[in-house]
């Protein structure tokens, strides 16, 4: 099946809750819907990979079987693969541009929301990787925001990209927020008041940034509402706050800048996933 929704399922909440995810997503672009199970759940080194003629899990063909039912319109393709989840699942959702996975999967420990097969295949994956949690309603978008954390003078532009082309595909209010640690510097030696005004001023500097690099996006998606806030701070607070009302949080993975250098999530990352109210997508980019 080309042009698919990939999604990977192991019978859980979380894989079920990431299976209507996906479903909304294929329905909303027109595509097909690839659910992938991986038989072995190693978490190990790559191994090959390949179809395998077992049946699948009674719990997972349930998953397939309730998402073909609710979106008869849909095209699913639904397969066992053999190796390491992480691997697997990221080269299967590199071939079509997008994974979509459980927030924790079976043999999660009690109270990590983000198991490590969904932290590795998000550290390792080219493609664009979202994370649901269990008890997802399959209203993605609906009265919600789409919160992208920005850094920096020149927020990358697939990480905007990523965020702008969802928002504009559930009509939703596009809310990026920069966090930033404002002090007013060692120079500052007057009353409180100075030193709040001098915190207003390198806000109200970091929001012009801010809105220049949203310009070029709202010109290419003119329909969706842009908010532009610099959050006083550090980030994750900041996006989890954010997330309390959002439909999805986007987020930016850098690749590493050595081909021989270990992917990774930084820490901000990990914790928004591990605590976020709502789905998590990571992109990606150089």
């Amino acid at each position: 099946m080309r042009h698919a929704v990939v999604v990977g399922i192991d019978g859980s909440a979380q894989s079920a809750a990431a299976a209507r995810w996906a479903a909304e997503e294929a329905g909303r672009t027109g595509r097909g819907l690839r659910m992938v199970h991986v038989a072995d759940a190693d978490g190990g080194a790559p191994a090959r990979t390949g179809r395998q003629a077992a049946r699948l899990p009674e719990s997972v063909a349930a998953i397939r079987d309730r998402i073909a039912a609710a979106r008869p319109e849909l095209e699913i393709a639904c397969e066992r693969m053999a190796g390491s989840p992480a691997y697997v699942l990221a080269a299967a959702g590199e071939r079509d541009g997008l994974l979509v996975l459980g927030s924790r999967g079976r043999g999660g420990v009690a109270g990590l929301l983000a198991g490590s097969v969904g932290l590795r295949t998000a550290a390792h994956a080219r493609c664009p990787v979202v994370l649901v949690r269990a008890g997802y309603d399959g209203a993605a978008g609906a009265g919600g925001e789409i919160v992208v954390g920005v850094q920096g003078d020149r927020p990358c532009d697939a990480v905007l990209g990523f965020a702008f082309d969802q928002a504009a595909r559930v009509g939703a209010v596009l809310r990026a927020v920069e966090a930033r640690t404002l002090s007013a510097g060692p120079y500052v030696t007057q009353a409180p008041l100075d030193q709040q005004a001098i915190r207003e001023s390198l806000v109200a500097d970091r929001l012009v940034h801010l809105q220049d690099a949203l310009s070029r996006w709202r010109e290419k998606f003119p329909d969706v509402p842009a908010r532009a806030e610099v959050a006083s701070g550090g980030a994750t607070e900041a996006l989890l706050e954010a997330s309390r009302g959002a439909s999805l949080v986007v987020l930016g993975r850098r690749a590493p800048g050595h081909p021989m250098a270990a992917p990774r999530l930084g820490a901000v990352a990990r914790d928004v996933l591990h605590h976020s109210r709502c789905p998590v997508a990571v992109v990606p980019h150089e």
